[in-house]
């Protein structure tokens, strides 16, 4: 019969934390699923979920919880930073929860990689730490060993040649110790008396033990005037808390000195103790303060919880050793000295071949080229390796005369190169084979190479140079000349431009060389020396230069000078001179030249240059001075281009010649001669060679007219000044004009 029952819906309880489950729920919820148990039912119905709800209630009652949180574990799983919170979290009780051993294991790893680390990163840090404990410690045992040696190391001198000593020797020899340890044993006599237990920060005598037949006064009083001592020390001579007084010495006594956490071991010896006695005395204060570690630090002066630490102490005042007085062995010395004297020479002819073995291997670490690396001698054999270079010297040939059989000399020498200077010079010479002309040569361990030489051959140089960069000596071949046609152009092509570098006037702007040819530019005065006639002596061909110069007007003073003498065209009585850089005018000329000198000046002093006319002195008569001031105003203009003036200008001309012959009358009559200077000008129109040219032109043409009008050409001069010397500025048509013209300068001389 299968069951129509429809499914019924259950309320839904949602997973919680909680760790009971609703029974209650569960029961109905299993009820009501055996009540719709049937094969057929599913197949019967169309359009069954799938999943049927009630399983999924029954899912969520069973294992809810746990859905939960695993869902929850997994969410922090995904996140790092939740995931560290958590694991921090729990990790301290986790550690102190777990078994010791078991801890200890699993942490061993990561702790020591991390000290490890740590330490790698910054071992000063593990310095710091450890230094303030290990270093009194060390610095005291370091400061026993030395005391130890030094006292094995006299007792074996003064018994080494006594009879006590040959006996001591052969016992050394029976029993398989050293001898020092014998000599020690049985010269070193010494009984512990007594020993005391002070407690460190009291002072308060924990515990005392007396050796028989040893007598002492009030140990309790001996106990403090030991901690009196101790701080007195301290506290006179500033040391450090952690260090003590360790040794007094009185008469055969001696007073030893023990420092601990918590208690100060003092030990009273009679007579020559060894210092191995230290070691001993430590141990015994270990022990105690390993046994009764707690006891000591809360020590107040109730010895109770310190029972049977006087047993510890008895073990040191046992300690003793007394003199021995037995006979001389008379038997075991004849003995010693039957092995003594064969063993001896046997010694000597051994340490004898030694020295010599020793004094050929000093020989050869001597040797340049040659580094022992090792060397022994073994059964009679002598053997040695190391490293050599194939231009060092032949350790065979070093035998001769060190007495040291060839035979008995086993030698492995591997191949090496010598970084030392000689060898690399042989090596240079050899590799690089340097013409005749050039001379190798060692000059404070740098080798350096002078010279003429191919291009070929200082390239080849330079690549060997570089190879010794590498910790080999400095190869210098700085002072090898380039000898090859190109070379020899290019030095004699430098050569010429600092020439021309040094020529006052000319600035090289420009210089280089290529494919055979050299080229050049830059500035030049007119003044300054012809750069085609500087390559003379050179050596190198005009037909390969090719220049080209830019005008410019240098402001040296002698180029300024010559500039002004043909511009200003001083008279004889004027006399120019160069003092320091400065242009200095003195003599005697007309007002007018000296107008022109002072307009001169003005021009060159806003170029930095000084040119000085205060000791020029006026030579012009008065009667004369108006006249030539209405001649040097006249001026004959001109039209653009022009080099003979228009109509209009021949009045102005029959007017100049009158005036000029009537000046030249008055001067004569006043005993000087008027000369007339005709300097043409001429706008900035076109290029300046056309307009110094057309400038000139002009004034040969008013020459010629005025000669021909009746003036002495004797009188007059003619210079053509183009643009240089302007009227006015030209930035008006009117400002052109005028500069295109004929002024008259008048001269007295």
């Amino acid at each position: 019969m299968t069951s129509t029952v429809d499914p019924i819906s259950l309320p839904q309880r949602a997973a919680s934390n909680d760790p009971e489950i609703d029974r209650e729920a569960l029961a109905n919820l299993l009820v009501e699923i055996a009540r719709n148990v049937d094969p057929d039912y599913r197949a019967r119905l169309d359009g069954v979920p799938t999943a049927d709800p009630r399983m999924e209630t029954l899912r969520q009652l069973l294992v809810g919880r746990e859905i939960s949180e695993l869902s929850r574990v997994a969410h922090l799983l995904d996140e790092p930073e939740q995931l560290a919170s958590a694991v921090g979290g729990v990790l301290p009780s986790a550690a102190a929860r777990a078994p010791h051993v078991q801890l200890g294991e699993a942490l061993t790893p990561a702790v020591e990689r991390a000290v490890q680390r740590s330490i790698q990163k910054s071992p000063r840090t593990l310095t710091d730490i450890l230094y303030p404990v290990f270093l009194p410690a060390i610095r005291k045992s370091i400061g026993e060993k030395i005391d130890q040696t030094f006292q094995s190391l006299n007792e074996t001198l003064r018994h080494i040649f006594t009879w006590h000593g040959l006996k001591w020797r052969f016992e050394a020899w029976r029993t398989g110790a050293s001898f020092s340890e014998v000599v020690l044993k049985h010269s070193l006599v010494y009984r512990v008396e007594h020993v005391f237990l002070i407690n460190r920060n009291s002072g308060i005598l924990i515990a005392h033990v007396t050796a028989d037949n040893a007598t002492s006064e009030d140990p309790q009083l001996i106990s403090s005037m030991l901690s009196a001592i101790q701080d007195f020390v301290k506290d006179s001579f500033n040391e450090k808390e952690q260090s003590g007084l360790d040794t007094i010495r009185f008469g055969e006594l001696r007073l030893w000195s023990e420092v601990g956490p918590f208690a100060t071991l003092v030990a009273v010896i009679r007579g020559n103790p060894p210092e191995e006695l230290h070691e001993i005395v430590r141990d015994v204060l270990f022990r105690i303060h390993d046994e009764y570690s707690q006891a000591l630090e809360q020590f107040d002066g109730d010895s109770s919880q310190l029972a049977g630490i006087e047993t510890q102490l008895q073990s040191c005042v046992e300690l003793k050793q007394e003199d021995s007085n037995q006979g001389f062995p008379w038997l075991v010395v004849a003995a010693v000295l039957l092995v003594l004297i064969p063993a001896g020479g046997w010694f000597f002819l051994s340490w004898q071949s030694g020295q010599r073995w020793q004094a050929y291997v000093s020989r050869l670490s001597t040797q340049p080229g040659i580094i022992v690396a090792e060397q022994k001698v073994r059964d009679g054999q002598f053997y040695i390796a190391g490293l050599r270079d194939p231009l060092a010297a032949d350790p065979q040939a070093l035998l001769s005369g060190t007495q040291v059989d060839p035979a008995r000399v086993h030698s492995q020498w591997q191949f090496y190169q010598s970084l030392d200077p000689e060898f690399v010079l042989k090596r240079l010479t050899a590799s690089l084979a340097p013409p005749k002309s050039v001379r190798l040569s060692i000059v404070e361990d740098r080798i350096v190479a002078e010279g003429d030489a191919p291009d070929t051959w200082i390239d080849r140089a330079r690549a060997a140079a570089r190879q010794l960069e590498a910790g080999g000596p400095v190869f210098d071949f700085s002072k090898v000349r380039d000898v090859s046609p190109e070379a020899r152009a290019a030095e004699h092509w430098q050569t010429y431009v600092s020439r021309l570098e040094a020529q006052p006037g000319i600035i090289v702007a420009q210089q280089r060389a290529s494919g055979g040819h050299f080229y050049i530019s830059g500035l030049r005065d007119p003044q300054a020396a012809d750069p085609q006639a500087l390559l003379s002596g050179t050596g190198v061909d005009p037909a390969r230069v090719h220049s080209q110069w830019q005008f410019y007007q240098s402001l040296d003073p002698k180029f300024v000078v010559k500039r002004l003498m043909a511009s200003l065209t001083p008279p004889d009585s004027v006399r120019f001179s160069i003092i320091k850089d400065r242009i200095v005018v003195v003599g005697e000329a007309p007002a007018a030249w000296i107008d022109r000198a002072r307009v001169a000046a003005q021009q060159l002093a806003a170029d930095g240059l000084s040119l000085e006319i205060s000791e020029l002195r006026e030579l012009t008569p008065q009667k004369l001075t108006h006249l030539r001031e209405a001649i040097q105003a006249v001026d004959i203009l001109f039209d653009s281009g022009k080099a003979v003036p228009g109509p209009e200008q021949l009045p102005v001309l029959d007017k100049l010649a009158n005036q000029l012959k009537e000046l030249a009358k008055d001067a004569r009559k006043a005993g000087v001669t008027a000369q007339f200077m005709l300097t043409g000008h001429s706008d900035a129109v076109g290029r300046e060679t056309a307009n110094a040219s057309i400038s000139a032109a002009r004034a040969e043409t008013v020459r010629a007219l005025l000669k021909k009008r009746g003036v002495a050409p004797e009188s007059l001069l003619v210079r053509g000044a183009g643009t240089f010397e302007p009227a006015e500025t030209e930035n008006s048509r009117t400002g052109s004009s005028a500069n295109r013209r004929v002024s008259v300068t008048v001269n007295f001389h």
